[in-house]
């Protein structure tokens, strides 16, 4: 998909099922934008694509499920930006409450930060309880297992460790995490960032395969460059094979949320966050019809 020609014709396909008008605009609680109809058939084939909310941590949460809904998008995986660990049972079954009436799902929550501290975990368990929440986007300190372990037991709410990146002196490459949950029970899962995983040097499309007994989660999107400092990019213009990920994607028949995550253009990443769900829209109409 080198070829700019091919491109092109890949975000026109995608594209043309988001409100394009509402390009370059900011987004508000009163943003209007015209609204194409929904296709006659899902344009992700059965794959649960969402929106992880920290792609639009500069908005309020009411703008954010705006957001969300202009991108024709019916998953979240929201952030505490949006909804805080220390929200109280009300407050939290009210942001839900708001995202159901819009007609979006929150599937997971998160990334949740926890330290090998009871309290700790049990606030995370409790706030994804109280939101009816089954999957906790994680990273965790590895000495924490014993609890972890405890707590999916008792909650039955599945955790996804998030791997970070060559950064990360928890989780760098999701083959950290699965080496270290094969001992615990299995709700105790990952959720593969497949920018960072590149980043870490490890095959992503591979990393979806080998770990899709416990892929809980997954972070999707398209990076500058594999090197430590690569940044996000739209989806098409960076260096990731996002076709070889999609068909992994798909040959397991996941079914936890592809999760959109964009920590670029925080000020405005709708108009970059359209072009890669256009994009990648696209690419899997393309893929479907062969």
């Amino acid at each position: 998909m080198s070829n700019g020609l091919s491109r092109r014709l890949v975000l026109k396909s995608g594209l043309l099922a988001i409100g394009t008008a509402a390009l370059g605009k900011p987004i508000t609680e009163t943003s209007t934008f015209d609204t194409p109809a929904p296709p006659a058939t899902d344009p992700w084939y059965g794959l649960k694509a969402g929106i992880a909310s920290y792609t639009f941590r500069k908005l309020s949460l009411d703008e954010t499920i705006k957001a969300t809904q202009l991108l024709g998008l019916q998953y979240i995986s929201i952030k505490d930006f949006h909804l805080s660990l220390k929200s109280s049972t009300e407050e939290r079954k009210s942001a839900i409450g708001k995202l159901k009436a819009a007609g979006i799902t929150a599937m997971s929550c998160g990334n949740v930060t926890m330290e090998n501290d009871e309290a700790m975990i049990r606030q995370a368990f409790e706030y994804a309880r109280d939101c009816g929440i089954p999957t906790i986007v994680c990273s965790p300190d590895p000495k924490s297992f014993p609890l972890l372990d405890k707590a999916v037991k008792e909650f039955n709410i599945k955790l996804a460790i998030h791997n970070h990146g060559p950064e990360d002196k928890r989780w760098p490459s999701p083959y950290d995490v699965w080496n270290a949950i094969k001992n615990y029970d299995t709700r105790i899962g990952l959720c593969i960032d497949v920018g960072h995983t590149a980043r870490a040097k490890v095959n992503p499309a591979e990393a979806i395969i080998k770990c899709k007994s416990r892929l809980y989660d997954l972070h999707f999107k398209d990076i500058e460059s594999t090197e430590p400092n690569g940044g996000t990019i739209q989806a098409g213009r960076g260096v990731l094979s996002l076709k070889a990920i999609l068909s992994s994607i798909i040959k397991i028949k996941y079914q936890g949320l592809l999760s959109v995550e964009y920590e670029r253009s925080p000020d405005n990443a709708y108009p970059e966050v359209a072009e890669t769900i256009g994009y990648t829209k696209g690419l899997l109409k393309g893929m479907m019809a062969k």
